[in-house]
């Protein structure tokens, strides 16, 4: 089973989460960041990763270290589970609609983490998360998985739409990504070898 623990604790957070790559989307998440635990609920729903994620963060100063270092250890979890990414697809992208929101999505599990954002909120907050934690969440993500992420929202009308619209395209993206192909189930795909 590709599954992983880990367990970050910092003078701002203390964090632990378990995940199992081939899962049936259970989850449970408790952030004390409420519109953040729809969204990994949303992530493990959609990708079919297993998420247990418990949280306890500095939220009295605000939710910065809490977004960032969860990001952080689903991130590390997932690297660590795809252990040396024998027989994964490697690539994949999601264009997921949601009412007047499109939310696009490529990635590869390279080893090679790279954030590229496109997306623009026209409010500051959704429920009381700020908007602008939603690229940390994601940057956070990219650079502890070793994934080279690309994320467009080109158009958009609802901010709330707009993040989830993003969180379920990573899901999609990652479901592909992260499955074995039968017909390479004991490669690794690349020509150096090794990823």
């Amino acid at each position: 089973m590709r599954s992983a623990k880990i367990e970050r604790k910092t003078s701002e957070t203390e964090i632990i989460v378990e995940i199992n790559l081939d899962g049936c989307a259970n989850y449970e998440v408790s952030t004390g960041v409420g519109f953040l635990d729809h969204m990994l609920e949303q992530l493990a729903k959609h990708s079919l990763i297993d998420i247990n994620l418990q949280a306890k963060g500095d939220l009295y100063i605000d939710f910065h270290h809490t977004v960032e270092d969860s990001a952080i250890v689903l991130g590390q979890a997932i690297k660590k589970a795809l252990g040396d990414k024998r027989g994964i697809r490697r690539y994949a992208s999601a264009d997921l609609p949601m009412d007047g929101t499109l939310a696009r999505i490529a990635l590869d599990i390279s080893g090679r983490p790279f954030l590229h954002w496109k997306v623009n909120f026209s409010a500051n907050k959704v429920g009381e998360m700020d908007t602008e934690l939603f690229r940390e969440w994601f940057y956070a993500f990219a650079m502890n998985s070793g994934i080279t992420l690309h994320v467009e929202v080109p158009y958009g009308d609802n901010n709330h739409h707009i993040a989830e619209s993003i969180f379920k395209a990573l899901a999609h993206a990652l479901r592909k990504a992260i499955s074995i192909d039968e017909r390479t189930k004991n490669i690794i795909p690349s020509t150096k070898g090794s990823l």
